[in-house]
């Protein structure tokens, strides 16, 4: 049985201070990918951030973006 495809998007960018998530420059925001799974998504998330951990004002996010489109996958 195959696994339901649940798009999770994963962005990041230097924010302007550590405590908020507004970013410093919007043009360079970086897209890192789209990912079926939430694993898949960490994965990616991971990765980026341990390449930037030099850079405390780099955040990477994991946007759970099947919940914007549809509701009713909340709880999945």
């Amino acid at each position: 049985m195959a696994t339901k495809q649940l798009l999770h998007l994963v962005i990041g960018g230097e924010l302007t201070d550590l405590t908020g998530t507004t970013f410093k420059d919007l043009t360079k925001v970086e897209f890192v990918g789209a990912y079926a799974s939430n694993a898949e998504a960490v994965k990616a998330w991971r990765t980026k951030a341990q390449a930037t951990v030099d850079n405390a004002l780099m955040r990477y996010f994991v946007i759970h973006a099947h919940k914007l489109i549809d509701p009713t996958t909340a709880g999945e």
